[in-house]
């Protein structure tokens, strides 16, 4: 309700904005929908909160074409083309203009992101038994070009395989002086009930640390933190990679119970922790969540600096977009794995609150992005559909030809019934993924709870 709700409240801000600047009357804006709760009247306008707090909406005068008009300069109709555009146009850039800020005062404030993001695809790594060591790929290949993009970083690379899954994505590498051409496939893997991309390459050196400890579990009794580096259990020594937090939790399953020594590295100390594993759900565990963590760089960004790296990034999610909608459409990816609704946008919002405000803020800019360029698609009822109207009626007013009421509402009419088909969809959707008969993803795939 806070996240979804504040990013559809900022959009109509921007309508109810423009519209003041225009000289046209606003007779409400709601926070929410439905039964008005609360709420004050300042000048022509009733500023209210309803009962359902998702989003909420802005009513101008004369704006609903089954409203009776009067003709009175500020009604929404009487106002000239451009100015309509203006109003429609308005909320979608109020959306755009917080994706782009959201990521730049957060650049300014605390920029930490992998060193080798930006840098050449130089493989550092392959992981055992991964599409990656299957296609042939190996340490020190320098990937070139990646299904028709020349010079990539590793973002490019990262990006291109996870909104490929199951797909052949070709690629030119380098190694010495030996260039040769390899077809890279992809598997699925399942992350919060969807499906990305899994290639088993590593970009720089990894190390297996735990990211959080439960408290009051064996682990956080024995004295592991958050940060640790795990460097070997029982003295046997642990891959730095996916296969090694597999083989970690192999060693505690495997324990019953019985004392297990995790070596660990703490900045430059080097530790031995005993901890026995607890019986929880059935299975013998320590506590603790583990990932694979890299080198970072961390700084603030200047305003110049911030406003192109978040621009950047937009555009970056706005491609990531484009290209899984174009799978949809071609075949190459459902629209089950690919369309998410308030359900699931909860769902996702309630995990990044988990792991702390900043990637709640992240989400927001995200969603502010999807819920401006959603609204431009030229479908009636949204705001694109008003734009396409506008545009479309220019047109025809340059051939002397109207374009009537009943054909608008007829548009109108339409434009609801596919949001309506699309929102039961997403959020049927949503339900079906987390219905509890549901088969759950593999365990090796979910974060690793030890």
């Amino acid at each position: 309700m806070i996240v979804l709700g504040a990013m559809i409240v900022i959009h109509e801000f921007g309508h109810f904005i423009v519209a003041k600047f225009f000289g046209i009357r606003v007779d409400v804006f709601s926070v929410g929908f439905g039964k008005r709760l609360w709420g004050v009247k300042k000048g022509d306008t009733d500023y209210r909160v309803s009962l359902v707090p998702l989003g909420g909406y802005v009513k101008m005068a004369g704006e609903n074409l089954d409203e009776q008009r009067t003709g009175a300069p500020y009604e929404f109709m009487s106002k000239p083309k451009w100015q309509r555009l203006c109003v429609a146009v308005a909320g979608p850039a109020m959306n755009i203009l917080t994706a782009l800020a959201i990521p730049a005062v957060m650049a300014m404030i605390h920029h930490e992101v992998p060193a080798f993001l930006d840098k050449p695809a130089l493989i550092y790594g392959v992981d055992r038994d991964s599409p990656a060591e299957a296609a042939g790929l190996q340490p020190g290949d320098l990937i070139q070009r990646i299904d028709g993009k020349d010079n990539p970083t590793w973002q490019d690379v990262m990006d291109q395989t996870a909104v490929n899954p199951d797909q052949d994505i070709p690629l030119i590498v380098k190694h010495d002086s030996v260039t040769r051409q390899v077809t890279l496939h992809p598997v699925a893997r399942p992350l919060d009930q969807e499906r990305i991309g899994y290639s088993g390459l590593r970009a720089a050196e990894e190390r297996l640390t735990v990211a959080n400890v439960a408290p009051g579990s064996a682990a956080a009794d024995a004295g592991l933190k958050p940060g640790d580096y795990l460097v070997a259990v029982n003295g046997a020594p642990v891959e730095q990679s996916g296969s090694g937090s597999e083989e970690v939790i192999r060693q505690i399953r495997n324990s019953a119970e019985k004392p297990l020594t995790l070596t660990v590295k703490r900045g430059d100390t080097t530790l031995d922790i005993t901890a026995t594993p607890r019986m929880d759900q059935g299975e013998p565990r320590l506590g603790f969540y583990q990932g694979l963590t890299v080198d970072t760089v961390n700084q603030r960004l200047s305003f110049p600096a911030a406003i192109k790296a978040s621009v950047d990034e937009n555009i970056r999610i706005v491609q990531l977009t484009k290209t899984a909608l174009a799978q949809v459409f071609v075949g190459k990816r459902s629209a089950r794995d690919t369309l998410t609704g308030p359900v699931g946008i909860a769902q996702i919002v309630g995990q990044a609150a988990q792991e702390g405000w900043g990637q709640v803020f992240r989400l927001m800019g995200i969603l502010s992005l999807n819920l401006g360029v959603f609204n431009l698609l030229p479908i009636p009822v949204l705001d694109g559909g008003l734009i396409f109207m506008l545009a479309l009626e220019a047109v025809l007013g340059v051939f002397g030809l109207p374009l009537s009421l009943r054909i608008k509402e007829r548009m109108m009419q339409v434009g609801l019934v596919m949001l309506m088909l699309l929102m039961g969809f997403v959020i049927f959707n949503d339900i079906s993924k987390r219905f509890p008969g549901r088969s759950s993803p593999p365990a090796q795939q979910q974060p690793a709870n030890k």
